[in-house]
């Protein structure tokens, strides 16, 4: 017997199975925020319950540089960690097994995540977590007065982009470690943000097929 579709008004959708990525995915996509500059501990989507969970405190002085989150219904899996071999010339990676991270540029304070924003991929970094991609996609706030008309990251003034860098090459190193927990493989433009988005989608219906029938996938 099939439910009727009103009964999903009645609970909270799951924020990465549950909620579109948008019909003008990869150009414009729906986010997830999960932190923003202010907070001290680090949020973090509880997989299961779709709830936002406390991960860990901010054990050191970095500050998330702007509202951070993922893109719903992705999944960096075997195809975006195939993209990265290619550019990299490496072999042997693997993707991290979780949706794809992205920052989202914006000039307005948010107090607090678990919120829904949609946002404009400019470009990316294309990051490594030992032996794992981990790309950070970077991305504007739609009609954002001071980054809403970014189309490329390659725009951003170099100050800013070496802030992105900083943050997500550092925040996971201690104070003794000689070297950084992370790696930066590459910084890349808005087309490969676009390409690295098409196939986290691709991984995640391959993985979650059972969860979304091709018509729903892209939307």
């Amino acid at each position: 017997m099939a439910l009727d579709p009103a009964l999903g008004l009645l609970f909270q959708s799951h924020p990465w199975h549950g909620v579109a990525i948008g019909p003008e995915a990869p150009q414009r996509v729906t986010v997830y925020i999960e932190i923003v500059p202010s907070d001290t501990v680090k949020y973090e989507l509880d997989k299961e319950s779709g709830l936002l969970k406390v991960d860990r405190p901010q054990l050191y002085s970095n500050v998330c540089p702007a509202p951070y989150g993922f893109v719903p219904r992705t999944l960096c899996a075997r195809s975006v960690a195939a993209l990265a071999e290619e550019h990299a010339g490496r072999s042997g990676l693997e993707g991290d097994d979780d949706p794809l991270d992205i920052l989202v540029l914006t000039e307005k304070d948010f107090t607090h995540g678990n919120i829904l924003m949609q946002a404009q991929p400019i470009g990316g970094l294309g990051m490594l977590d030992g032996n794992d991609v981990d790309d950070k996609i970077v991305a504007v706030m739609v009609k954002d007065a001071v980054y809403g008309g970014g189309d490329d990251i390659g725009r951003l003034p170099s100050l800013l982009v070496g802030r992105l860098k900083h943050y997500f090459l550092t925040y996971k190193q201690a104070p003794q470690d000689a070297q950084p927990a992370c790696e930066l493989l590459r910084v890349y433009g808005r087309d490969e943000a676009h390409e690295v988005i098409r196939r986290s989608q691709a991984d995640y219906r391959e993985r979650f097929a059972g969860l979304v029938g091709p018509a729903q996938g892209t939307a």
